[in-house]
């Protein structure tokens, strides 16, 4: 079983001093959040945190302030980050499931590929009952300390993309150096098409592109293109959609339960137009960033429908692995896909209405 590696009583210590000192620069308010993302002010997840910043600063009339923090200020990475919410000196944090997995190895299962089939099916799934599941057993698993707000999206859809070859089929990808996070699932899914996973720091990646460590990653177009990748060699892109990039949204559990019910109720408010504000922002910026990769020599590749059944056909053990090496993994699976295969029909139902 997994067991967490406390952060340490200075490094906490370190963290609830700078928090204290970074709150001052806030407006005087009944509660103080000091929101981090590590990310940069042209990344999806800024968008979300502006929203949310004058949606509950508004709405509280002033009794609630938030104190944007983009990039490492306060806390580094997904393990640090989050236990420094578990600590308090965070209240808000962003993380994707790849940076979450080493505290709570089962929200893995939004990686599994092509379980989610669109933005709508995503979307009816994330504003429903699976995220109330898995903030129960976030919060279990964190002694009551961490609880998940909401699931928004930070970058569209993984797809594969590489230097060498228009992929159409899976045998496509065979031999290709894949760059991946540093998580068992991306890992076992390059393994399980055929490709060599290597994983690789975000930071080194371009470089990894031009002298050939990689040949391949698993991104959305935003990133690719705000990473100028393809200024690396990074030409073939294949929208086969496998994984949707799931944003998570935690917040201390203490501060939200010390609040009065009706600030309780605007901060829901909030990450849910948070929620809204991230599920728009990839598809206003993939315009953009689609243009931009084809004015740069890029390919777009397209799968037909029975060319995405054959990389979902060769994706299946995956959902093997996950199964049996994640505690508890059967069970998430099934609460995902179940809550993925009721979206499709209540979509489908709308379609049957809206279609006559």
């Amino acid at each position: 079983m997994f067991t967490k590696k406390k952060i340490n009583s200075v490094i906490a210590a370190t963290l609830i001093g700078a928090g204290v000192m970074l709150s001052g620069l806030a407006q005087a308010a009944d509660f103080n959040l000091r929101a981090v993302a590590n990310s940069n002010e042209n990344d999806e997840d800024y968008d979300g945190l502006v929203v949310f910043k004058d949606f509950v600063e508004s709405h509280s009339n002033g009794k609630i302030a938030v104190d944007i923090f983009m990039g490492t200020q306060l806390c580094g990475n997904g393990v640090e980050c989050l236990e420094a919410v578990e600590y308090g000196s965070v209240d808000i944090y962003i993380s994707t499931s790849g940076g979450a997995s080493a505290m709570y190895p089962y929200v893995q299962v939004l990686d599994l590929p092509y379980v989610l089939r669109d933005d709508r099916v995503a979307e009816e799934v994330f504003t429903g009952d699976f995220t109330r599941q898995l903030r129960e057993q976030i919060l279990a698993d964190s002694g009551d300390t961490v609880r998940l707000m909401t699931i928004g999206n930070t970058g569209g859809w993984r797809n594969f993309a590489n230097t060498k070859r228009t992929v159409k089929t899976p045998e496509d990808l065979e031999g290709l150096k894949i760059r991946t996070v540093v998580s068992d699932l991306p890992q076992e899914l390059v393994r399980s098409l055929g490709a060599s996973p290597t994983p690789i720091p975000w930071g080194d990646l371009f470089t990894s592109f031009q002298t050939g460590v990689v040949e391949g990653s698993k991104n959305g177009i935003t990133d690719i293109m705000g990473m100028k990748f393809t200024d690396a060699g990074l030409k073939h892109v294949t929208l086969d959609g496998h994984a949707y990039m799931s944003a998570l949204w935690y917040m201390n559990n203490e501060v939200f339960m010390d609040m009065p019910e009706d600030l309780r109720r605007v901060v829901v408010d909030g990450f849910s137009a948070l929620q809204q504000a991230t599920f728009a922002s990839p598809k206003r910026k993939s315009i953009a960033a689609y243009q931009a990769f084809n004015e740069a020599g890029g390919e777009l590749y397209v799968p037909s429908p029975a060319e995405k059944q054959q990389f979902a056909k060769a994706a299946e053990p995956v959902y093997a692995w996950f199964q049996e090496n994640i505690q508890d993994g059967e069970k998430w699976y099934k609460r995902l896909n179940d809550a993925a295969k009721a979206a499709e029909q209540k979509i489908q139902a709308e379609y049957d209405a809206d279609l006559k």
